[in-house]
């Protein structure tokens, strides 16, 4: 798709730059202030409830814009986030049309390359819902060039395996150039969605550095492209130069033991009418997200209900390598054993139509179309997923 108009050729200056980011030291406000926008405090100062109705001063009677939080990746996170704001925007209920969103992304596929931090997960959901993602790769920028790719090449300077495009690099080195200043991974996420606008508060799970590593099994080189495996990689290597085909012996997100999470994730969490998973990876994408102290227990502890789509459809992964991350931790790759990996908190589960439902006591299961091959039928899945987070009791997964 082609970048929009309201996005192509706005300057990303300096002087901008620094404006933004004097806002934004030495914290990250809230962006919907105290109660945030559109949700007066309930009584004792908490929140009303799904779109609770409520008298402004004159008396009228309003619903109350929901809250809604997604924990997701990169690709088939941000195309079911992409869906899931077309659906509220069609809306009838204003409840669901003024709805606030808030996405918790994985930052553990994160790699710093040419001296540039890149968040490949951050930037897909930035670039999807700004519209200027690349919708054939499902990464990286639309109209993108290599030029700089290409003289990095000349010069021998690699890794040769992962590319980053021209102006993929721009965001990149706004990103690297924050962080050497001071600023937080938050802080530089806000300042790049100033320019993206994404309709959604897009938030990363941590601001302390988390990187995913593999360990490889050893493997004859000659059938893997001479790696001959038996040692610890980048995740970005496995997944992208390996395509994950070298079996992994060992998925660790370095670092997230010790993390704490984003400022304002945890809260988006526990203040969310409605929590969603996305298709995204269960291991290295929502997995990790999960892995930062005091997110999983937010979540579990959280009044919302949660509900998720499976990235499984006939026992192959939607999109990516999700079958090779769930062979190293020994889970198969079914629509009911991913669902396990999230049954202290699961309220419901979409899976795709034929696949077996799990059996999970108090889980809630429909059968949908799973595959995001077109906007209508994106759109569709998201809104069904939100109906079902709508219409679950917490009660009865508590149960």
């Amino acid at each position: 798709m082609r970048e929009s108009q309201a996005h192509r050729g706005t300057p990303c200056n300096t002087p901008r730059l620094l404006r933004l980011l004097n806002t934004l030291r030495p914290t990250l406000p809230d962006p919907r202030g105290p109660a945030g926008a559109g949700h007066p405090a309930g009584p004792g100062g908490g929140r009303t409830g799904r779109g609770t109705p409520v008298r402004d001063d004159e008396g009228v009677t309003s619903p109350t814009p929901l809250r809604i939080t997604a924990l997701a990746g990169g690709v088939g996170g941000a195309r079911f986030l992409r869906g899931l704001l077309a659906h509220l925007r069609a809306s009838g209920d204003p409840a669901r049309r003024e709805a606030e969103v808030t996405v918790i992304s994985n930052t553990a596929d994160d790699v710093v390359l040419h001296g540039l931090r890149i968040s490949p997960d951050l930037d897909s959901v930035m670039y999807t819902l700004g519209g200027g993602i690349d919708e054939v790769r499902g990464w990286g920028r639309s109209q993108e060039s290599d030029g700089v790719a290409r003289e990095l090449a000349a010069y021998g300077a690699g890794p040769s395996w992962f590319t980053l495009g021209d102006k993929d690099i721009a965001t990149h080195l706004v990103r690297t150039r924050m962080l050497a200043e001071g600023s937080t991974l938050s802080q530089a996420t806000a300042v790049l969605c100033e320019r993206w606008r994404p309709g959604v508060r897009l938030l990363p799970m941590t601001d302390d550095v988390v990187q995913t590593h593999v360990d490889l099994a050893a493997v004859d080189p000659a059938l893997h492209h001479g790696e001959a495996g038996g040692r610890r990689v980048h995740f970005q290597e496995w997944w992208v130069r390996l395509h994950a085909a070298v079996p992994a012996l060992w998925i660790e997100p370095v670092g997230a033991a010790t993390a704490t999470p984003a400022p304002g994730v945890l809260e988006a969490v526990t203040q969310a009418d409605a929590l969603i998973l996305p298709p995204s990876n269960p291991v290295v994408s929502i997995g990790t997200i999960l892995s930062v102290p005091g997110i999983r227990e937010a979540v579990v502890e959280g009044p919302a209900p949660v509900v998720g789509v499976s990235p499984v459809i006939g026992g192959a992964p939607v999109r990516g390598m999700a079958d090779a991350c769930l062979a190293s931790i020994g889970v198969p790759t079914t629509a009911a054993a991913v669902a396990g990996l999230y049954a202290d908190f699961l309220d419901g589960w979409l899976v795709a139509e034929g696949d077996e439902a799990p059996t999970t006591p108090g889980l809630v299961v429909q059968h949908r179309p799973l595959l995001m091959s077109d906007p209508t039928t994106t759109t569709a899945l998201a809104g069904a997923a939100l109906d079902l987070a709508l219409a679950v009791d917490r009660k009865d997964r508590a149960a």
